[in-house]
């Protein structure tokens, strides 16, 4: 089946400092790159280079087309992709040497959607097909509806979580993806045991497909009949930064190709672990032939 993916197209400013930058402090960084990114062209990639077949529904600047040959040459389909006259997403990140990170997102082009625009974008949507979300773009809300409607299943990552997360219409979503945090500010369940936390899943969405991502300690796969757990490789972290992408690009190309839960939770924590090896968001993204040997 087909999958769209609504979401960002950015530019990362990466910055390597040695710690996060404090209120206040002025802090030299130790190197810089710029490089592609965004949620949604980083689970993109990662979905194309799966072996997924994914249509990317965005906008960049006119002046950023190195973006959009990116995401092609990684094999995305490139055709709902619109080159505009205002400023692409951006984002200035930072890593410390721990390899945690901080990131300042500003929307540009990703927030200039009409709600007809995203009906456009999935008029040749069938029965079936995937739609990923994330919230770095505009009226997902509106996405979720539309899919609905068509019958498309919808995979909704909330990052950056969503302010007003109690009217979003997340009935209609059909496997939900989280890390840690976001699960936190979803549920209200900061500090709960793992079996503590998957009750209240189940309570909270109880015919939904839930995929809780917990860094080092891999991933699990919840719903009202089943807990599946996949332990984390023990690797040496470089950099955090689209690893959850990775995941969810993985994870989701083999659910499409009709491999188990238990299968597709593993690839994701095997491509994610190749990920984190890496300085970067799209650079650090394995191709499948890099994953299939580890």
């Amino acid at each position: 089946m087909k999958i769209f993916n609504y979401g960002a197209i950015n530019i990362d400013h990466i910055y390597q400092v040695p710690h996060l930058v404090r209120a206040g402090e002025t802090l030299s960084s130790t190197d810089y790159h710029q490089v592609l990114g965004g949620k949604g062209a980083n689970q993109s990639i990662a979905l194309a280079r799966a072996g997924a077949e994914v249509h990317h529904i965005g906008r960049c600047s006119k002046t950023d087309t190195w973006a959009v040959e990116q995401l092609g040459d990684a094999g995305v389909n490139c055709q709902l992709i619109e080159l505009v006259d205002e400023p692409s997403g951006h984002a200035i990140i930072q890593v410390d040497e721990q390899a945690e990170n901080s990131i300042v997102l500003f929307g540009g082009a990703n927030q200039s959607f009409s709600q007809q625009d995203i009906h456009s974008a999935l008029a040749t949507g069938v029965k079936g097909d995937w739609l990923v979300l994330q919230n770095e773009c505009n009226n997902i809300e509106a996405a979720v509806e539309y899919a609905a409607q068509a019958q498309l299943k919808v995979v909704f990552n909330p990052s950056p979580m969503l302010s007003d997360i109690e009217a979003f219409p997340i009935d209609k979503v059909s496997l939900l993806i989280v890390n840690e945090v976001e699960l936190s500010q979803l549920l209200d369940c900061a500090n709960l045991e793992q079996n503590e936390i998957v009750d209240k899943v189940r309570k909270q969405y109880p015919d939904m497909d839930v995929v809780i991502t917990l860094g080092a300690q891999g991933a699990m796969w919840v719903n009202a009949n089943e807990c599946i757990k996949v332990d984390a490789r023990s690797v040496k972290v470089v950099d955090t930064t689209a690893a959850g992408d990775t995941f969810l690009g993985y994870l989701l190309a083999a659910i499409d190709r009709g491999e188990s839960k238990q299968a597709a939770l593993t690839i994701g924590c095997k491509a994610s672990s190749l990920a984190v090896q890496s300085l970067g968001a799209s650079i650090s993204i394995p191709t499948s032939a890099q994953v299939a040997v580890i």
